[in-house]
């Protein structure tokens, strides 16, 4: 059995489908963009880091494979997309001929992202989180009159610069941001934002890595 790789998933015609019309869903909802720049974003972020923290290539592989997936049940619901798209990655990955344990870390990872009811299971789904939770940027803002945002539009549109990085020698992630307060208040960014930023904590600590946020120039967590 050949191995599904990255490139494979990203030209499948079936998944590209999907992640086009859950997005089509999602701004039909309101939501902030989660199309072809979020999910890649997410791939890449997740892939580099489990590389650079040692991980096998193809463990950081599956993690691309699941940060490009993992939005796929938005073309369901909203709710519960992420045990949605756990179901629908399952069915495309197996009939591509993915191996079962690699189709089984994909979509628990799949089916742990979301801060309603994600744990970090495994390396791959610990990566996905702090890939995804940390992809906060004015581009993903769809409605560009400032006058009519509601908070979620406010926050994300206010952050300037988001910048994920890695310490090895100090064992830490960081997440840096840089906010115009004219637009968002610091604290505006803690009330949307903090279930997810404790979830980045416990997917840093399940990779032995301490979790910061850095706003502003300011270290909050």
């Amino acid at each position: 059995m050949s191995q599904v790789t990255y490139l494979d998933v990203k030209e499948s015609k079936e998944i590209q489908t999907y992640i086009r019309m859950a997005d089509q869903s999602l701004s039909a909802l309101g939501f902030t963009e989660h199309a072809f720049p979020h999910v890649t974003k997410c791939a890449n972020t997740a892939y580099h880091l489990l590389l650079d923290l040692g991980y096998p290539a193809r463990t950081a592989e599956l993690a691309r494979i699941a940060g490009y997936t993992h939005d796929i049940g938005n073309v369901i619901n909203r709710i519960d997309h992420a045990q949605s798209g756990a179901v629908m990655a399952f069915r495309i990955l197996d009939k591509m001929g993915m191996d079962a344990s690699e189709v089984a870390t994909v979509i628990s990872a799949i089916g742990n992202h979301d801060e309603g009811t994600a744990v970090p299971v495994n390396p791959v789904a610990a990566a996905l989180i702090l890939a995804d939770k940390s992809d906060v940027r004015r581009s993903r803002v769809r409605n560009k009159k400032v006058s009519s945002f509601d908070i979620h539009d406010r926050v994300n549109y206010s952050v300037q610069e988001s910048q994920l990085v890695l310490s090895k020698e100090k064992h830490t992630v960081t997440l840096y941001l840089t906010i115009d307060t004219e637009i968002c208040a610091v604290m505006e960014y803690f009330e949307i934002f903090m279930e997810r930023m404790l979830l980045c904590r416990k997917a840093a600590d399940f990779l032995k890595l301490h979790f910061g946020l850095v706003v502003n120039g300011q270290a909050l967590l």
